[in-house]
């Protein structure tokens, strides 16, 4: 789950107001952080109630979802062989479902299968060192990618080639979608979740005032902050891929990965961040539309009526425009 510490790395909290009302806890949560803010009331949870549920989920996510531990459900069946299947709880079929969507959306350029290719270049959890793979060895995983190789059957995740499926793109967002539900259902109404940089807030801070993320342009070396923006039951997600890479005989390689291609994108998007009501959907969109580049992202987001902000590189830095959903949510 470390690779979740590529998404919304250029969002920090601002404005989180002061008193006794406002609770914080935090701790380590899958290879990165999480944060959770909430305003407390006489009838609300205890602190330490708020962390335990807060842990449980959190715990849960990553013995289902995670790629670096050898006993999680979804590594569990990336072990499998091809025409095998194994019982899976409803959100781990809930995602995949997700991933199919965003794949069909993208023609196949988002895909939850991409985990060989990542190994091969160097950026996934069996990795052993960055480099550019051998032709032959790129055929060979590519045969290994595909969402088309995954089905549903009843409560069974099936394949019928030996794919590994990477939720790294959906996985931290669905974690705060359900850490904002849970402590909704135990009476907190004001609050804001961020679990390795997807976050989500509802209602205002103890003085009245709304939560504010702040929106960074990628720089390698200092964090510039390009808006605060106030949120209010938006799921918040940046992806970028600035960090993530690395360069061999004078070209860029980054983390980020077409299906279609079977190898890194080339192109000039440096970030995508995504506003929406799920924090699922706001992971999942940020990556595809980071994928798909600055033309034909934009021209996908502006289709689908995205609220989201592109940072691309330019010769002297960066330049950052907003598509029209997000000007008319952050006005």
């Amino acid at each position: 789950m470390r690779n979740a510490l590529w998404l919304g790395v250029w969002l920090s909290l601002v404005g989180c107001g002061q008193g006794a009302s406002l609770e914080r806890i935090s701790g380590p949560t899958m290879g990165s952080s999480y944060t959770v803010q909430y305003v407390r009331t006489p009838q609300g949870p205890a602190p330490q109630q708020v962390r335990q549920e807060v842990e449980a989920i959190l715990e849960g996510v990553d013995q289902r979802f995670s790629t670096y531990r050898s006993d999680s459900l979804i590594e569990v069946f990336n072990r499998l062989p091809a025409n095998s299947c194994q019982p899976m709880p409803a959100d781990v079929l809930e995602l995949v479902r997700v991933g199919e969507q965003l794949s069909q959306q993208s023609e196949g350029a988002f895909d939850l299968t991409v985990e060989p290719l990542l190994d091969l270049w160097g950026f996934g959890p069996q990795a052993r060192k960055e480099q550019v793979p051998s032709a032959q060895a790129l055929a060979s995983a590519r045969k290994r990618v595909g969402h088309g190789h995954l089905r549903i059957v009843a409560e069974q995740l099936c394949k019928d080639a030996a794919v590994q499926v990477d939720f790294n793109s959906l996985a931290a967002g669905h974690a705060v979608d359900l850490v904002v539900e849970r402590l909704k259902a135990l009476g907190v109404t004001d609050l804001l979740v961020e679990a390795t940089g997807e976050l989500k807030a509802l209602g205002h801070k103890p003085d009245g005032s709304q939560w504010k993320v702040a929106v960074e342009l990628p720089r390698e070396d200092r964090q510039i902050t390009q808006q605060v923006l106030a949120v209010d039951g938006f799921g918040v997600s940046t992806s970028g891929d600035y960090r993530n890479y690395f360069e061999e005989n004078g070209q860029r390689y980054s983390h980020t990965f077409d299906a279609r291609l079977g190898a890194p994108v080339k192109h000039d998007l440096a970030a995508v961040t995504v506003f929406n009501r799920s924090t699922l959907m706001a992971d999942g969109y940020s990556t595809l539309l980071l994928i798909l580049g600055p033309q034909d992202g934009w021209d996908f987001a502006l289709r689908h009526e995205i609220a989201a902000v592109f940072v691309t590189r330019v010769a002297d830095g960066f330049v950052s425009r907003s598509t029209p959903a997000f000007e008319q949510l952050m006005p």
